[in-house]
């Protein structure tokens, strides 16, 4: 990539960089993903899958719902919106964005192609002075009824205008770093010139409904130096607390102040609230901004709500959002597994945020955070077709009348379909999420077999991981270059294998382990510091030095904080960084009726040839059995078989469940029918 200054005297833009991007960001700097290769078993097929099947019926559905049409009416002029919200062009921007990645990883000319013909329409949509905007466009006199008659006049309640911009610049900055080529940014430019131009003190004063633009201009500010973008982000942040919060009593309590997290100044907000996607896309550009201001009531504000989530409000699945009403953030402690949401998109945002905090402060906690949340509560997103999605992510699925809360199958498009492309430009950037650095400081945070080529001191390093993560806890990894070299490993301990569910009193493991994690280097056992939840490993390494770390993998019975009142009594299965759960396929045809005793033993049971490949749990237990001739219910012994929770919902539909009682305390006597699920964005 060319250098920022280049690039502006490229684009004939004015100025230099400012002083204060010279000297403030993020202490710590992720390895960018054009510098890492995957070689694993785990994502490495999953990436493939998303290059080969998601991206390309992710275009085909834009296509076949009209939301290309969209586009071409737009520079007609001529037509009727075609498609249902204002935000279907986001589908487009984001597979331009996963696409972008993935040719960076995989060139395809075809693709390639293909997406420069799409730019091209998406730049004849773009009016002269830079609006782009199709529900608009295609006929001003008639715009969507969430638009307004005015441009903006609505954008802090439905019309999306700016959660549109922001996913633009994000594909935009994306397209540009993988192909070189201007024609996306230059479109994403222009649009942005035409916002800071509209938006900021003295002009017009809104806080962005949906946000997401915050985060685009972050990244153009990055790319192009241009102060205004950083201050505009600065001033979308600042514009917040101007609306009243929730009021039970309005005939639409989920629109207000606390919905768009617009009740209070963000320096003054302390709980994760509101619409949980929304929500923690404002948090990652609250850390981006604090990074690049130095400002510390901002730092101290998202870390206030970090904390709060992860210690009230997240699921053990690393699901966000609770409440269907408004996909938000419920009140503390309130996860509920039969109406439970956990919105893809909102484990999209987790990740994005909680990278954020990674680089902001250098704690093992946040990747933990990524690391539950990558191998459960998004990855049950995407079927294994790579082609089928949930847009909420259950918990629960027991007999029919659940049904009408959760999805019970998953579907292969939505009408709001903003998760699917989600994911499709999430997949293809997780290289990105393995490594971090800080000058003498390399820090290992996912465990994923490839390598990675880095400079310390000026002197190149290849870094090469080894292991059948998350089946196996046995690590290895290869330090390659030249000439002896003086840096800092930082290996990652998960909080699971230190006795820690949760960096918080969320979630704890019923019984305490005393298996210890173990490192080597060239075959010699090692003390080690622990700092921050990483292995620090200091030494002037030499080409070929091998570290071994051994992670115990033990399953463990997780018990949730008493406040969490679905669950008391209850118990979730883990294995390393994998949740579990039992699905009707495996359990004679039921996974309601299932009890994990205090003191139950598991097996672990390798299964290559089930649901791409997968390590399952077993274990005898007690069973409830309802004989329907004779009124009666009884409990008997029966195997257990648990899968992945990611792994669910891939062979038709039927129970599932997460949290296991300990006991038999009730009986549920069900009688109403199943309904349909809706979404609505």
């Amino acid at each position: 990539m060319i250098s920022p200054k280049t690039f502006l005297l490229v684009l004939g833009l004015s100025g230099a960089l400012p002083a204060l991007a010279q000297r403030a960001d993020y202490p710590i700097q992720a390895v960018p993903f054009t510098k890492v290769k995957l070689t694993d078993n785990f994502w490495q097929p999953r990436l493939k899958t998303n290059t080969t099947v998601t991206i390309p019926a992710s275009f085909q559905r834009c296509e076949a719902t009209n939301r290309v049409k969209n586009f071409e009416m737009a520079a007609a002029h001529s037509g009727k919106f075609a498609t249902t919200f204002p935000f279907d062009d986001t589908d487009i921007y984001k597979t331009l964005e996963g696409a972008a990645y993935s040719l960076s990883l995989c060139p395809d000319k075809e693709l390639s192609a293909y997406m420069d013909a799409l730019i091209a329409k998406v730049g004849a949509a773009q009016e002269p002075d830079g609006y782009l905007y199709t529900a608009r466009t295609i006929d001003p006199a008639h715009p969507h009824a969430w638009a307004g008659q005015e441009r903006w006049e609505k954008e802090r309640e439905l019309s999306h205008e700016l959660y549109n911009s922001g996913h633009l610049y994000e594909a935009a900055v994306a397209h540009y770093q993988a192909t070189g080529k201007k024609t996306l940014l230059n479109i994403a430019l222009k649009n942005a010139d035409l916002v800071c131009s509209v938006f900021g003190p003295g002009k017009r004063v809104v806080a962005p409904g949906h946000e997401i633009a915050e985060m685009g201009l972050v990244k153009l500010y990055r790319v192009t130096g241009k102060p205004e973008y950083l201050q505009t982000a600065k001033f979308f942040l600042d514009a917040r607390g101007q609306h009243k919060g929730y009021d039970p009593k309005s005939p639409d309590p989920f629109r207000n102040g606390q919905y768009w997290q617009d009740d209070k100044p963000v320096v003054a907000q302390k709980e994760a609230e509101g619409h949980a996607v929304r929500a923690e896309y404002l948090y990652s550009a609250m850390a981006d901004v604090a990074a690049l201001t130095g400002d510390k009531q901002l730092l101290a504000a998202v870390d206030t709500i970090w904390q709060n989530m992860v210690s009230k409000k997240f699921y053990v699945t690393g699901g966000t959002g609770a409440v269907p009403g408004g996909e938000r953030f419920g009140q503390n402690y309130e996860l509920p597994n039969a109406t439970a949401y956990n919105e893809t998109c909102a484990s999209v945002a987790d990740i994005y945020w909680n990278q954020r905090m990674f680089q902001l402060h250098g704690e093992a906690k946040y990747a933990d955070i990524i690391e539950k949340v990558l191998y459960n509560g998004l990855l049950s997103g995407v079927g294994l077709d790579g082609k089928s999605f949930f847009y909420s992510n259950a918990m629960q699925i027991k007999n029919s009348a659940s049904f009408a809360q959760t999805e019970p199958a998953r579907a292969g498009w939505f009408e709001c379909s903003c998760c699917p492309t989600n994911l499709a430009r999430l997949f293809p950037a997780l290289p990105g999420y393995v490594y971090g650095q800080k000058d003498r400081d390399i820090y290992v945070n996912l465990f994923v077999s490839g390598s990675t080529d880095l400079a310390v001191k000026n002197k190149a390093v290849r870094l090469t991981q080894q292991n059948n993560y998350p089946w196996s806890g046995d690590l290895k990894f290869t330090v390659n270059q030249a000439s002896t070299s003086d840096f800092n490993l930082l290996v990652r301990i998960p909080g699971w294998a230190r006795n820690e569910a949760m960096p918080s009193d969320l979630y704890r493991f019923a019984q305490p382990s005393d298996a210890k994690v173990t490192v080597r280097v060239n075959g010699k056992a090692v003390e080690y510091q622990l700092k921050n939840g990483y292995a620090v490993l200091a030494r002037k390494w030499k080409k070929d030095d091998v570290v071994d770390v051994r992670l115990p993998m033990d399953v463990r019975t997780v018990v949730a904080h008493p406040n969490v009142r679905d669950n008391v009594g209850k118990v979730a299965l883990q294995r390393g960084p994998v949740m579990y759960c039992a699905e009707w396929k495996d359990n004679e045809g039921k996974a309601s009726n299932i009890i994990v005793p205090a003191g139950t033993t598991f097996t672990t049971v390798e299964k290559p040839d089930l649901l791409n490949g997968i390590t399952a749990l077993t274990a005898t237990v007690p069973v409830v059995k309802v004989d329907a001739a004779t009124n009666t219910i009884s409990t008997v012994r029966q195997t257990l078989t648990a899968i992945p929770y990611y792994a669910w919902a891939n062979r038709g539909k039927g129970e599932m469940m997460v949290w296991f009682p300990q006991r038999v305390t009730d009986v549920d006597l069900v009688t109403r029918q199943a309904e349909e699920v809706t979404h609505a964005k």
